[in-house]
């Protein structure tokens, strides 16, 4: 028996990223332009990057608050209560080591192996694969698509709830798809959450990123104080912090023990003086984060505008998120497209396969980036779209 073999099944079933894939084969072309990654190109801020290397010449080195210190759990507070209008206590905020870890965490809380999780797709593969390495079972419920956009059929998801479902995960605005739920859907889907007594799992990380009137709605505009929700968050999009692996998890007080105990046995707390920065950001970053989603909304409609003139791509415009989810006529295996695309047209796009159901005829194209280097790859696109 090789070593490999000794290993947990789960782990050996956990799949490269389709992603990454093919940033690895492309990511060392010269001239090549990076839309493949759910970042933008920007570095974060200094006000941002002063305070914790202040933080960090100070001392702010050793172990400190596992479930987040108590500036940064005051400083969401008072973000909520400046974008969502509630008031909440720090004891419902616990600090983690990115959103990533804040779905695992969630993950641990509430399904173990057996135990099946629904969510949306097309879907950003982490969840998925982070619930199927946890022991649980992932089930994917399609969102529709049509010529009006993408939507969820919420009889969908209740079709496909189980005795052994445990929680459902709703990625609003989502990645990939941009698709934004109203505050009709979030109610239906609340409701069903509530008469199945399973938990929701709210990845909510672009609502800022929403190009309606303000923010994306949210699970917070209908919630009660007892419903089971666990919202999930990032400070990597808002504030150009991708690389900092800084997140949180809201929750109810009466549970901020069990997620600290959690946290003790994951990554045992985030250094502190990267909290300070985290700090920041949430009360000084505003501005910048408005700048960005303005930013964003040009870039997406200059690239739809100079792939909608191709007659070959096909999308919806996105409501939310910063992503441009797209097929081309005649290309029907999105994963050699994106390879050939690395090749022909020297721009680096992820493979609608990676996303799961839903998403195999697609490309996504990460647009939150400075609209000349956008310009030119919609442009190459564009010529290799005539090819096809």
């Amino acid at each position: 028996m090789t070593l490999i073999q000794t290993l947990r099944p789960e782990a050996l079933a956990a799949p490269e990223s389709g992603i990454v894939a093919v940033v690895n084969y492309g990511r060392l072309r010269e001239g090549l332009i990076p839309l493949w990654a759910g970042e933008g190109d920007l570095p974060t801020p200094s006000f941002i990057t002063d305070a914790a290397s202040k933080a960090l010449a100070g001392g702010e080195t050793f172990y400190t608050w596992q479930r987040g210190i108590p500036d940064l759990r005051q400083a969401l507070a008072r973000y909520y209560e400046r974008h969502f209008a509630k008031t909440f206590a720090e004891e419902q905020f616990i600090v983690t080591g990115s959103g990533m870890h804040a779905i695992q965490l969630a993950l641990d809380a509430l399904a173990g192996a057996g135990d099946e999780v629904i969510y949306l797709s097309p879907a950003w593969p982490n969840f998925d694969a982070a619930a199927a390495i946890a022991g649980a079972v992932p089930v994917p419920v399609t969102l529709d698509h049509s010529g009006n956009g993408w939507s969820c059929d919420v009889e969908k998801i209740a079709a496909a709830v189980t005795p052994r479902t445990k929680a459902l995960f709703i990625n609003t605005p989502s990645n990939p798809t941009g698709w934004t739920a109203d505050h009709e859907t979030l109610r239906a889907i609340l409701d069903l959450a509530r008469a199945k007594g399973l938990w929701i799992i709210a990845d909510e990380i672009y609502s800022l990123f929403h190009y309606g009137h303000g923010r994306a709605p949210s699970f917070l505009d209908i919630a009660e104080a007892e419903d089971r929700i666990l919202f999930v968050n990032s400070f990597s999009k808002n504030w150009a912090m991708t690389g900092w692996r800084v997140g949180w998890i809201k929750t109810h007080p009466g549970l901020q023990q069990v997620f600290e105990n959690l946290i003790q046995y994951s990554n045992s707390g985030v250094a502190q003086f990267m909290q300070r920065g985290a700090v920041a950001a949430l009360d000084e970053g505003d501005a910048f984060v408005a700048e960005q989603v303005e930013r964003a909304r040009q870039a997406r409609d200059l690239v739809c505008g100079i792939l909608g003139e191709t007659g070959k791509a096909r999308f919806t415009v996105p409501q939310g998120a910063f992503y441009l989810f797209f097929t081309v006529d005649g290309i029907t295996d999105s994963r050699a497209a994106a390879f050939e695309i690395v090749d022909k047209a020297n721009v680096g796009l992820a493979p609608g396969t990676a996303f799961g159901p839903g998403g195999e005829a697609f490309l996504r194209l990460c647009f939150h980036r400075r609209l000349d280097q956008l310009e030119d790859a919609a442009n190459r696109l564009a010529r290799w779209m005539k090819t096809v």
